[in-house]
């Protein structure tokens, strides 16, 4: 069932407030609980790491900055002059 799109703004919005500071806490947590790697490894995992949380939340994000195409659609419907 696809979301509409009042529904993934407001869970793009949970994701962004609470999701992803939690997953900053796991992924730094996660670092730190292996040995110390060297920073030609380091700086590559992080930058993994950070792109990482953004796979599964794909489709919530996509079109979420454009205007609601519902209201579009609906705007268009109810043109007078047309």
């Amino acid at each position: 069932m696809a979301l509409s799109y009042r529904s993934r703004r407001r869970l793009a919005l949970l994701i962004l407030l609470v999701g992803m500071p939690a997953y900053i806490v796991l992924a730094v947590s996660l670092m730190n609980s292996i040995d110390r790697l060297p920073l030609w490894a380091e700086i590559p995992a992080y930058i993994a790491l950070g792109f990482a949380w953004i796979v599964p939340f794909r489709a919530v994000f996509l079109g979420i900055g454009q205007a609601d195409p519902e209201a579009t659609k609906k705007a268009e419907g109810s043109d007078p002059s047309a």
